[in-house]
């Protein structure tokens, strides 16, 4: 399978917000071609899964997703986004709601993730997601409170 599609030389990304705006898009949508449009061309990309293992490389991110999206779409809202950008890489710290469907009804759950961005000659792009295990309620934000104000 071709790792340039249309839609992934169409989409020329503007910022990191903007290729994490699509990313959370597509897991709604469960667009698995509009998904890995945002990841770069790299061997190196890497994704972790909530208490999975490491996935290494473009392909290898495509099949994961692939039997994600196998259940259908995931039900997921970025907030509390922190980020640290640089002229051609950023990083954002998010938590991610999770609306999960059960025999009980519906369940929220809340995932740390980390999502990393690389300027690219096709615009930012996504090369690392890495989502921490789930927990039933929204963890503290621990913020550290300068001791010395200038």
């Amino acid at each position: 399978m071709p790792r340039i599609g249309k839609a992934q030389t169409a989409m020329l990304l503007a910022s990191p917000d903007d290729a994490e705006q699509r990313f959370y898009e597509a897991l709604r949508e469960a667009d698995l071609d509009k998904l890995m449009s945002l990841w770069a061309e790299d061997d190196e990309v890497v994704c972790i899964h909530p208490g999975g293992p490491r996935m290494v490389g473009w392909e290898a991110v495509r099949v994961a997703f692939e039997a994600v999206f196998s259940n259908g779409p995931i039900h997921v809202q970025p907030s509390n986004v922190r980020r640290i950008h640089t002229m051609d890489s950023a990083v954002h710290s998010v938590v991610e709601q999770v609306e999960l469907r059960t025999d009980e009804g519906v369940r929220t759950g809340y995932v740390m993730a980390t999502n990393v961005y690389a300027k690219t000659a096709q615009g930012w792009r996504l090369v690392m997601h890495h989502a921490s295990p789930g927990t039933a309620h929204e963890p503290p934000e621990l913020v550290e409170t300068p001791s010395v104000l200038h």
